[in-house]
């Protein structure tokens, strides 16, 4: 699925942390990558036969259900947007957000740097389409937000399940999960119930934007949906309703995977199969490469490995996720882009019209 995130990720939408490099590097890490999966092929030329085999033997009633998870991460993915859509006054569809959602998910995944790409396009298609500016910001932020908490929560199950053998190799991202978590959650009460809070944080990040223009745009951005969302449904409980998309999200995108593997034939790895997925999932979000290419396919063949698959099951198995959550994807995303980049906006008066003034 779209990755984040969202982005966050979805960690999926939202830019990663080295989203700004310079172009040159992103073209560098692709060339590594091709380098490195030449000498992997060369290599591991026997688990690579072996998994192609099994590929072509796959069972089509388990690749069906592989897809039908794929596609229910997204409905989930695009149900946090129209939410916090809905929150802040603007109802769209599910067809139209979940259009959006594959569009921008394509970008992300297929050009270098295409995580900020990405984000300005939604930004400017949902500014264009009766959501304004501060709502489009906001919207975008938290959906970020509530993707990346939820993929933490995910990494918290995966090393409870996983038990005291892995515990003792993963203290330090946990820890971190936990503390971005409460971080995360600390803020989102300062900001929806205590007004004090939202004054001194407005001071502060007021002064900061005198320097950074978009410190100031990010600050209303969240103050203003804050605001919005409390006033349409008041109270912190309604927000665990986008947060259950956000984390549905990535819970069926990882079921995709186990089902890739029941229509491989492979058994699957359940005590280690979340924390790989997530570790994975956080590898990814790095965008070292266009749609962490290269990146996920090494890491998550390689935790498959560590929790007990033969190597040319684990590089099956992750070469079938790979083919459902990204490949085929991509055309079904740039189909959604050409649509809705070429569909005009409404004009004001049939806006007034369609919601009836």
């Amino acid at each position: 699925m779209p990755q984040p995130g969202a982005e966050p990720a979805n960690p999926r939408a939202v830019p990663g942390p080295f989203a700004r490099l310079p172009r040159w590097v992103w073209w560098l890490g692709v060339g590594l990558v091709v380098v490195a999966a030449v000498v992997v092929a060369i290599s591991r030329r026997r688990e690579l036969v072996e998994a192609y085999h099994l590929i072509t033997r796959v069972r089509l009633p388990g690749l069906a259900v592989a897809v039908v998870f794929e596609a229910m991460s997204i409905v989930c993915f695009a149900a946090v947007s129209r939410w916090l859509l809905r929150a802040g006054g603007v109802r769209w569809s599910m067809g139209r957000t979940t259009a959006f959602a594959l569009a921008a998910n394509a970008m992300a995944g297929a050009l270098p740097g295409g995580a900020v790409f990405s984000a300005a396009w939604l930004y400017r298609q949902m500014s264009r389409r009766d959501v304004g500016q501060v709502l489009a910001a906001a919207v975008l932020v938290t959906a970020g937000a509530l993707s990346t908490l939820s993929l933490c929560v995910l990494l918290v199950v995966g090393v409870l399940v996983t038990g005291p053998s892995g515990l003792g190799s993963f203290v330090r991202p946990v820890v971190s999960a936990l503390a971005l978590a409460l971080a995360f959650g600390l803020v989102v009460v300062g900001l929806s119930r205590f007004a004090g809070f939202r004054r001194a944080l407005r001071h502060v990040w007021e002064h900061t934007g005198e320097r950074y223009r978009w410190v100031r745009q990010a600050e209303d951005a969240l103050v203003n949906l804050a605001d919005q969302a409390r006033s349409v449904q008041p109270g912190f409980l309604p927000w665990l309703r986008p947060f259950l998309f956000a984390l549905l999200n990535w819970v069926f995108d990882a079921a995709c995977l186990a089902a890739g593997m029941w229509a491989l034939g492979i058994g699957v790895p359940w005590h280690g199969l979340l924390l790989a997925y997530a570790l994975t999932q956080i590898a990814g979000s790095l965008r070292l490469t266009p749609g962490g290419l290269g990146i996920v396919e090494a890491s998550l063949s390689a935790l498959l490995i560590a929790y007990g698959l033969h190597p040319g099951q684990a590089i099956a198995a992750t070469f079938l996720y790979r083919i459902i959550s990204y490949w085929a994807l991509q055309p079904i995303g740039w189909a959604c882009w050409i649509a809705v980049s070429l569909r005009p906006a409404p004009s004001p008066r049939s806006r007034r019209a369609r919601n009836g003034d």
